[in-house]
C-alpha cells in the first residue's frame, strides 16, 4: 500500500465529524475533495466511494444520536422506505453523466443550497403548527431531560424524501445537506432532531446506493473500494467526535456553519469544472 494512502484515515475523521456534526453524512465535503485527488476518476465512481463512506459514517453517528435519545425512529423510517427508490434511480443516472457535467452540476447544486440555508437559517419566529390531512405530531424527550414538541404532514416529508433519495445517490453526497434544512423549514422539525433523524435516515439511504454499485460492478473488490475503506475506518470515530459536538452548539450555528461550507467548496468546484 502506498504510504500517501494513508493519508485518507484522517481525511475521513474529518469527513465524519463534520458530517455527523450537521446531520449530512459527509459527502458533500468528501465527493470535491474525491472529484481533485482523482480528477480522471468517472463519476460513478466517485459518488460509489462516496456512499460506502457515508453509510459507514451515518451508521456509526446514528448509534451515537440513538444513545442520546434524538432520533425520530416512526418519520425515520418512513422517510427511510421513501429513498429506495429514489436512490437506485439516481445510482443508475450517474454512470452516464460526463466528468465535467458532473462537476458542474454538483457546484451548482452546493452553492444553491448553501445560499438558500444562509436566508433560511436567520428565520427564528415560531410558526404556528399545521393543521389538516396526514399531519402527525410527535413529542421526543432526549437523555438530557429536553423535549422537543413538533407536527409535520407525513405525506409532504415522504415525497420530499424520494426526491432526496434520488438527487443524493446521484451525486454521491448521502443526502443530508437537503434533508437536515428540508425538515427544519419545511417540515418544522427541531433542528437537533432533524441532524439526528437524517443521519438515521441516511444509513439506509447511503446503504441502498452503495449495494446498488456493489452489485453493477462499480464498488467490487478494487481500488475504488480500499480506498473507500480507509476513509471510512476515519469516518466512523469521526461521527462519534461530532455527535459530542452537536450537543454543545446551537441550532442555528450548525445551520450556518452547513451554509458555509456549501458555498466555499461549491466555488471550488465551479473553478476546477470550468478551467477543465
Amino acid at each position: 500500500m502506498d504510504p500517501q494512502q494513508l493519508l485518507l484515515i484522517p481525511l475521513g475523521v474529518m469527513v465524519g465529524t463534520f458530517g455527523t456534526l450537521v446531520g449530512a453524512g459527509g459527502g458533500f465535503i468528501l465527493v470535491p475533495v474525491l472529484l481533485l485527488l482523482y480528477p480522471h476518476a468517472r463519476p460513478d465512481t466517485i459518488t460509489a466511494m462516496s456512499l460506502f463512506v457515508v453509510w459507514a459514517n451515518a451508521s456509526s453517528g446514528s448509534i451515537a444520536y440513538a444513545r442520546q435519545g434524538r432520533i425520530d425512529y416512526r418519520s425515520g423510517g418512513w422517510f427511510a422506505l421513501a429513498t429506495l427508490p429514489g436512490a437506485i434511480g439516481g445510482a443508475i443516472v450517474v454512470g452516464y453523466i460526463p466528468v465535467r457535467g458532473f462537476d458542474a452540476m454538483f457546484a451548482l447544486a452546493l452553492i444553491v443550497i448553501g445560499i438558500f440555508l444562509m436566508f433560511r437559517s436567520q428565520i427564528t419566529a415560531i410558526q404556528a403548527p399545521p393543521e389538516g390531512w396526514g399531519v402527525v405530531r410527535r413529542q421526543i424527550t432526549d437523555r438530557q431531560g429536553n423535549t422537543f414538541a413538533y407536527a409535520f404532514p407525513l405525506w409532504k416529508g415522504i415525497l420530499l424524501s424520494l426526491g432526496v433519495g434520488f438527487v443524493s445517490s446521484l451525486l454521491g453526497i448521502g443526502g443530508g445537506i437537503i434533508h437536515v434544512p428540508v425538515m427544519a423549514t419545511m417540515l418544522h422539525f427541531p433542528v437537533h432532531i432533524a441532524t439526528a433523524t437524517s443521519h438515521f435516515v441516511l444509513a439506509f439511504m447511503a446503504g441502498e446506493g452503495t449495494a446498488f454499485h456493489f452489485f453493477d460492478g462499480t464498488l467490487g473488490w478494487n481500488i475504488a473500494l480500499g480506498r473507500a475503506a480507509l476513509i471510512g475506518a476515519g469516518a466512523i470515530p469521526g461521527a462519534q467526535i461530532g455527535a459530542v459536538l452537536s450537543r454543545r452548539l446551537h441550532g442555528t450555528a450548525i445551520i450556518r456553519a452547513l451554509a458555509a461550507a456549501l458555498v466555499l467548496v461549491g466555488l471550488r468546484l465551479a473553478l476546477k469544472a470550468a478551467t477543465g
